[in-house]
């Protein structure tokens, strides 16, 4: 590959990363199919991308941890739930239409953008006081999005984020929490994928650095610039380019 289409790859690795940083969801499923538009092989830009995603979402979250945005009580049983249901929803895709799945979930995410772009839900302040409320959250988002996210090849930040603010949870908590979920979640697809294809080390190292910069961007203008609400605004525009981009995959 040359170093012209690698240093434009990072470049675009760099922009995907810092918005999508802002919306606590991971950037892998638009640097996917541009790496492959790029001559990148699919295997290997699925691998590159999962790690990217780990990689900048540690970054971004140590600055959430730092800020107090990440919400430990909720997400930590997510994450230990959502590794053992994610392959039992992977399982079951032999019993289910993919393409009906697929736009089972475009419909989902349509709604849900639209949730966070129109709707207002007041806000529950004792789901964020009470630890009972916490553990329950966590757990029931765990399974769900695991089996989800399994079944549906996508990554379970895109039900989490919407879930958690539906929730009662504050728009930058919510993002900020299903960041440092993302990151368990992508290293463990990454290393189921990282064994099916070579890695182009150059094109990894340069992307890593645009992806670096772009969560600590992204972090920053979260915390720092945005309301609450411009927040919940990135994350519904984010979920209907996901919702766009599953639909276009099936035509």
């Amino acid at each position: 590959m040359e170093m012209t289409t690698i240093l434009l790859a990072s470049l675009l690795v760099f922009l995907f990363t810092t918005v999508l940083t802002v919306a606590g969801v991971g950037a892998a499923f638009i640097i996917i199919p541009t790496f492959y538009w790029l001559g990148v092989t699919l295997t290997e830009a699925m691998a590159i991308a999962l790690l990217l995603n780990a990689i900048s979402m540690s970054f971004a979250s140590v600055n959430y941890i730092r800020y107090r945005l990440v919400n430990f009580k909720t997400a930590i049983p997510i994450i230990v739930l959502a590794v053992f249901f994610s392959p039992l929803g992977a399982y079951s895709t032999r019993y289910f239409s993919k393409n009906a799945l697929i736009l089972i979930f475009v419909f989902f995410l349509v709604f849900a953008g639209s949730m966070m772009l129109f709707y207002s839900p007041k806000k529950k302040s004792e789901i964020n006081g009470s630890s009972g409320k916490e553990l329950k959250t966590g757990v029931g988002l765990g399974i769900g999005a695991g089996y989800l996210g399994g079944l549906l090849g996508v990554g379970g930040g895109n039900f989490i984020v919407p879930a958690l603010i539906w929730l009662g949870f504050d728009p930058k908590n919510a993002s900020a929490t299903t960041a440092f979920i993302v990151v368990f979640a992508s290293l463990s697809g990454f290393f189921g994928h990282a064994a099916l294809g070579n890695i182009n080390w150059n094109l990894l190292a340069f992307s890593a650095i645009g992806s670096i910069a772009g969560a600590i961007v992204g972090s920053w203008l979260m915390h720092r610039k945005l309301e609450a609400k411009q927040v919940k605004r990135i994350i519904g525009i984010a979920l209907y380019a996901i919702a766009a981009k599953m639909l276009w995959s099936l035509l």
